[in-house]
């Protein structure tokens, strides 16, 4: 992709630039009132982070309560509670949140935009995120608890039997939707509307691609989030019945209402992390993005095909033969568009001129062990065999090998690759490699044996467990507290990258394309107020 920035404009770009740089309100106004795209993404990914240690620590007192067996050091109840507010914590906290912010800050630098096309409705939809999990936190500190049933909280759990902090439990996750919902229209309409001339939709870089999708799964299956936790709302407070067999109502309609949300859910997860590898293995493989239209293609069908495979989640729920049958195949289809994307991102790489910096030690990692998060979920897949692993360390594995070497590692890539341009100085080097592969040691010690214990029947979600697990937990363990130590390493990084070191290039990355690495480094807080020409 050539870009031609014409003189006239260029000139008058920068008198705009230095104009407005005097005009950012100062101290905490300026982040109060902020409607500038870069103010918002510096502000999700701060929030991201913090919530991602939050997050970790419930991990941490989970993984101490396991580290022997009996009961240690906290109550089966709150152990519970644990669970439930890592996983709400992680999902909607950290992963989502995280990949927000990295939509606003580059894709209006990547389509040649000025700025997100609704960009107060943008400064809401953050600023409401703080409340909601303040909420979710403090229902903690309640009479009887928070909510402890389970992020997937299942009706009864959630609703004959949970505590009274289940409205607020509700309520924080309405606001949670309701910023996600914004973010995606915000997404949709700046990517629709927005392009710089020249920029059709097959030029786009992979990252804006897989955004766009990711933000229509969000717009259909919010929703469904926010009808099935009011029906947990009303079952409990008002008296309907909607999970409840003795009203005539059902107690497996509500897993399939929350996993009609919870499968696109996952991909929404996932897909903005494709996007992110298929940005940085071309930049340093120095070759470009093998097969992009099929990549494109396939992170639209794996949006479609989201919508059928709900029901994987619930093999072990008595559905009908056909049924289960149906999404059995169904689920394994999904891993063939995914295939197609593993294959090229291994083609790229195919005889390229690699190097192996930071963002692409943790982008080859995630190929490697997303593919192996993969291949559980395909076991997972086969009716007959779920039921031995249904409920069990086995899917905790699967769904931590996707979700951690997945999308975790593909936002400490994003973060490592743009660091340069948002702050103009380059990262440690050096430091970064010990992040790298003290996470990736800790990673695999924490998630691997967590698939033995499983297939020899350890269940999820107890605080106790049977005497032959007992090494294995040790282990599993330790892993958790060095994965948990190695993140402060991050942290180091990122404060001492914010406060100087090595002047950045323009460019950045020798071999990098695209329009954001046109702009000068640190990014001016205004860009492209004259659209570029993509020829």
């Amino acid at each position: 992709m050539s870009v031609v920035i014409t003189e006239p404009n260029d000139h008058e770009q920068h008198d705009h630039e230095h104009e407005h740089h005097d005009h950012k309100p100062a101290g905490i106004k300026r982040w109060l009132y902020t409607t500038n795209h870069k103010d918002i993404g510096t502000m999700y990914l701060v929030f991201a982070l913090i919530m991602f240690f939050i997050g970790g620590a419930m991990a941490m007192v989970i993984r101490l309560e396991l580290f022997q067996p009996g009961m240690q050091f906290v109550e089966p109840h709150f152990f519970n509670q644990m669970t439930t507010v890592h996983g709400l914590i992680m999902v909607f906290g950290a992963v989502m949140p995280a990949f927000t912010g990295l939509a606003n800050w580059m894709i209006p630098m990547m389509i040649g935009a000025p700025d997100m096309a609704l960009p107060r409705m943008n400064n809401w939809s953050f600023w409401i995120l703080p409340f909601a999990f303040l909420i979710l936190l403090l229902s903690l500190f309640m009479p009887g608890g928070g909510p402890s049933f389970g992020w997937t909280f299942y009706a009864p759990l959630s609703t004959t039997y949970s505590g009274d902090s289940t409205a607020l439990f509700v309520f924080s996750v309405h606001i949670m939707g309701i910023s996600s919902i914004m973010g995606a229209i915000n997404v949709i309409v700046t990517i629709w509307n927005m392009r710089a001339p020249g920029m059709t939709w097959m030029k786009m870089p992979l990252f804006v691609w897989t955004w766009f999708i990711t933000a229509f799964l969000l717009i259909m299956v919010m929703p469904v989030l926010a009808g099935v936790v009011t029906m947990v709302l009303t079952d409990k407070y008002f008296g309907t019945s909607f999970f409840d067999a003795a009203g005539g109502g059902d107690p497996v309609l509500f897993q399939h209402i929350f996993w009609f949300f919870g499968h696109p859910e996952v991909y929404i997860m996932i897909l903005p992390a494709f996007g992110i590898v298929s940005a940085i293995i071309p930049t340093f493989a120095r070759k470009r993005l093998f097969g992009y239209a099929s990549m494109v293609y396939a992170t639209a069908s794996i949006a479609i095909l989201s919508f059928l495979v709900w029901a994987h989640h619930m093999f072990t729920t008595g559905m009908p033969v056909f049924a289960t049958l149906f999404f059995m195949y169904a689920t394994m289809l999904i891993a063939v568009p995914t295939g197609v994307k593993v294959f090229n991102w291994v083609a790229t790489m195919w005889r390229g001129a690699m190097t192996f910096e930071v963002p692409m030690m943790f982008a080859l990692a995630f190929i490697v062990l997303f593919t192996i998060g993969g291949f559980s979920g395909l076991m997972l897949a086969i009716t007959p065999a779920d039921f031995q692993y249904h409920d069990t360390y086995f899917v905790v594995a699967h769904f931590h090998y996707v979700l951690v070497t997945g999308a975790i590692f593909s936002i400490v890539a994003a973060v490592y690759y743009w660091l340069p341009k948002w702050t103009g100085n380059m990262y440690d080097e050096t430091l970064g490699q010990w992040h790298f592969w003290c996470s990736l040691i800790s990673v695999n010690m924490l998630f691997f044996p967590m698939h033995f214990v499983g297939l020899a029947g350890m269940p999820r979600r107890i605080p106790d467990y049977a005497l032959q697990f007992a090494d294995f937990n040790a282990f599993i363990s330790i892993g958790g507290f060095l994965f948990g130590l190695s993140q402060l390493i991050f942290v180091w990084v990122l404060i001492k990258c914010a406060r100087g070191g090595v002047k950045a290039t323009d460019q950045v990355w020798e071999g990098a394309e695209g329009l954001e690495w046109e702009v000068p480094s640190p990014a001016p807080y205004h860009t492209f107020e004259t659209p570029p020409v993509i020829k």
